[in-house]
């Protein structure tokens, strides 16, 4: 059985209007790896996964990443690794001029989702 272990990011981008597209790449039990694209002014809402740790790898644009439910916000960029520990809040909102562009690895897979207010 042959398992597709390569895969290329350009291909899962997928710009849209209104809410940022979750465009899974690949899902396994161990972690789900999903693409990014977030135009200017588009927002991920914050939330948190109440099992499981979410990464990011930014690999384009900018936007400010939200720390924690006070509001607390930090700002990212291009070459960023951003981490959110089980049951961190984060979230981001593309407050530059360029698409954010990033992938993220949620492990494990049932990691949960659960939205969070600022």
């Amino acid at each position: 059985m042959e398992t597709t272990r390569i895969f290329n990011s350009a291909d899962y981008f997928q710009p849209a209007e209104g809410e940022p597209i979750r465009s899974v790449v690949t899902e396994s039990k161990d972690a789900v790896v999903v693409a990014w694209h977030v135009k200017p002014g588009q927002s991920i809402r914050p939330h948190i996964h109440p099992s499981g740790q979410d990464t990011w790898t930014i690999l384009s644009g900018s936007g400010r990443y939200f720390l924690e439910q006070d509001g607390t916000s930090q700002q990212i960029k291009a070459g960023d690794v951003v981490i959110a520990p089980t049951a961190a809040l984060h979230g981001v909102l593309n407050n530059g001029t360029v698409p954010l562009v990033f992938i993220s690895v949620v492990s494990p897979a049932d990691a949960g989702y659960e939205l969070m207010a600022l």
